[in-house]
């Protein structure tokens, strides 16, 4: 009977967990793109799904929200929910909508206000932002999907067929869910959007009957109506105060905000016109605008609804921890007054979406996280498969679980701070476009809607720190690994392909005739003076006679906070004898080893190159290499060149004198 040796097995898990990973930066990757890989035409593929099915993707995650906000705002407004609610309600459509709306037009390729801010904001103060962006936005994907699994658990638990069985098994529970969505993914998860479809019409379908049912007890005990308004009139004196108050508490109602992020995100799924370009593509930035608008509408309306019917018909009691409706106050009505028999299928409905916008969340992670790091060369090479990234957002969501014990309500101040400082971050980036556009008007609305969520989100983190704890947990974690992932990778050949001009490459072939000799040459004043001189020196410090030929090569450093880029080089000829090949890259070794690599494929002989030595400290010459993209560049492009090309018998050769 055959077996399968360790080392196999290990071969063929290994194969399992990184399938899908691209080696960009290990081995030859600086050759040109295949033509069937470049940027496609001008034209888009016109594949997409009606906007209103897409509007069902990001609704698991939005509207999944009503299986716990009805009780949170109960919870942090007692008998001003409703007023509170109508104040969330106004921001919702008075400025997240408008924001969003504006992120749509001007990011309608799914990368949403990060991207915009990104844009704006260049060097290592853009990228380190951007990554505290991105802190925020792994809390607010993370505890998405342990609050939705924390609440699904809650309507298990409290369900009245298994309330007996489940007793105390609700952190047990919670974590079974969190499991279960990681194996999903590490099988294979297609988002479907038919899923989601079926899930969000069933789910508000059955809110319906909850509400219609509710606002029927309300009219026909006409004395609950009274008995609220007479205790809030007692509690607060007049109209004004409980304006005031719910001004106040509104903070704390900001969970009731999420899913504008994610309805940017998933623009691309939005089907456009038939003459949508790249460039401008307007049909699906005119339909992801009735995607936001009209689920904005959906939600307010269930707000005000729910928060209503929950506030004057469940007792204040009941909302607090331990209580029946506490994280589940709608299904709480649906078994009071339809019968456990249509709670089961409401608890059913509302597990079945909260489950489903954990998986929303997941998704959303191991999206935005490989679209950003990697090109920053900010993360692990392993994190650019999905199994191994699942496993880790899996850990962190069981960590986030066991520390907030599966409480939903203590999840909701975190939950809450991850969701505003996205829109704020949204806010800011449409107010500066605005102002850019020229368009006074709507840079000042933008403006005072910053500031209102800026106020929330301070007022929030004052509140309950919680949230901006775990976030600078996150931003802390992701900085440092990111760091240290950059500095693990700072010799990896980072150039994704590699583009020569015509005089560029009759240089390259022309020398290649002979030995092929490259010069490294800062470039200073450009003069006859400064090629003559460097090429004197170089033959004196190599003992080369006059008759080697030489090519110059002069990189300018533009970014260098970029990691992974294209290279393009140009060739010119100085003072009418001097070629040179001039390129620009966010880092002079990897530009300078991309190209010979480049050049060795192209005419399959070996070149060489000449530096002098950098003077100065080697460990600060490294460190301005890692910042500044320059510093150490014969040694680092040396050991590039070693990393990238494994057989001494093929590598570029470097000379240093």
């Amino acid at each position: 009977m055959a077996t399968t040796s360790p080392t196999t097995r290990t071969s063929r898990l290994r194969a399992w967990m990184l399938e899908g990973l691209s080696d960009m930066g290990k081995g030859r990757t600086a050759t040109p793109a295949p033509p069937e890989a470049e940027a496609p035409a001008s034209k888009l593929e016109h594949k997409g799904q009606p906007w209103w099915r897409v509007m069902c993707l990001t609704g698991v995650d939005y509207f999944s929200t009503l299986g716990y906000q009805p009780g949170i705002a109960a919870l942090a407004a007692g008998l001003l929910s409703p007023v509170a609610t109508v104040v969330l309600v106004v921001v919702t459509l008075a400025g997240a909508l408008p924001v969003y709306r504006r992120v749509a037009e001007e990011s309608p390729h799914g990368e949403g206000s990060i991207a915009m801010l990104e844009r704006l904001l260049s060097f290592w103060k853009g990228k380190l932002f951007v990554l505290t962006l991105l802190g925020f936005a792994a809390t607010d994907f993370l505890i998405t999907i342990t609050l939705s699994a924390a609440d699904a658990s809650t309507h298990l638990v409290e369900n009245p067929h298994l309330a007996e069985t489940l007793h105390d098994k609700q952190m047990v529970i919670t974590l079974v869910l969190v499991a279960l969505l990681g194996a999903v993914f590490l099988k294979g998860f297609l988002e479907a959007i038919g899923v989601a479809v079926a899930l969000v019409g069933v789910y508000l379908g059955l809110n319906v009957v909850v509400v219609v049912t509710g606002l029927w007890h309300v009219l026909t005990e006409g004395h609950v109506v009274t008995d609220w308004s007479a205790a809030l009139t007692a509690e607060h004196g007049n109209a004004f105060a409980m304006v005031g108050v719910a001004l106040l508490v509104f903070p704390k109602l900001a969970l009731g905000l999420s899913g504008f992020e994610t309805g940017v995100a998933v623009m691309p799924h939005v089907k456009g016109d038939p003459d949508d370009t790249e460039e401008k593509p307007t049909g699906r930035i005119r339909g992801t605008k009735k995607l936001l608008t009209t689920a904005a509408l959906i939600m307010s309306v269930f707000l005000i609804a729910t928060s209503f019917i929950t506030t004057v018909l469940i007792p204040q009691k009941e909302f607090e921890s331990g209580g029946q409706a506490n994280g589940r106050a709608l299904a709480y009505l649906a078994h009071e007054y339809l019968g456990n028999t249509f709670g089961t299928v409401y608890d059913v409905s509302t597990i079945a979406i909260l489950w489903f916008a954990g998986a929303s969340a997941m998704a959303g992670l191991l999206n935005l996280m490989p679209r950003y790091l990697p090109r920053y060369g900010m993360a692990p090479h392993w994190a650019r498969a999905v199994r191994p990234m699942v496993i880790v957002f899996t850990l962190v969501a069981f960590l986030v679980t066991w520390i907030f014990d599966a409480d939903v309500d203590a999840q909701g101040g975190a939950y809450a701070t991850g969701v505003l400082v996205l829109i704020c971050s949204a806010a800011i980036a449409v107010t500066i476009a605005a102002r850019k556009a020229g368009q006074r008007g709507w840079a000042i609305g933008f403006a005072v809607i910053s500031a209102v969520f800026l106020y929330t989100t301070v007022v929030n983190v004052i509140e309950r720190p919680d949230g901006v704890k775990i976030g600078a947990c996150f931003i802390a974690g992701i900085i440092l690994i990111s760091l240290l992932s950059r500095l693990g990778r700072a010799f990896e050949l980072r150039v994704t392909h590699v583009e020569l001009d015509d005089m560029a490459e009759r240089f390259i072939r022309d020398i290649s005739k002979r030995t092929p000799r490259f010069i490294a040459n800062e470039p200073d004043n450009r003069d006859a003076e400064e090629y003559r001189s460097k090429k004197d020196q170089i033959r004196a410090d190599n003992d080369l006679p006059g008759t080697e030929d030489f090519v110059f090569v002069e990189v300018t450093v533009t970014d260098p906070s970029e990691f992974e880029a294209g290279l393009t080089v140009k060739g010119e000829v100085l003072h009418e004898r001097f070629r040179v090949l001039t390129v620009e890259s966010s880092s002079v070794p990897n530009a300078l080893a991309a190209l010979l690599l480049h050049a060795r494929d192209l005419t399959g002989v070996r070149p060489h190159v000449y530096f002098e030595w950098t003077e100065g400290n080697p460990f600060a010459n490294f460190l301005r290499f890692f910042l500044f993209g320059q510093g150490e560049i014969a040694p680092v492009t040396r050991e590039i060149l070693r990393e990238a090309e494994p057989d001494r018998e093929h590598r570029p050769r470097v000379h240093v004198g």
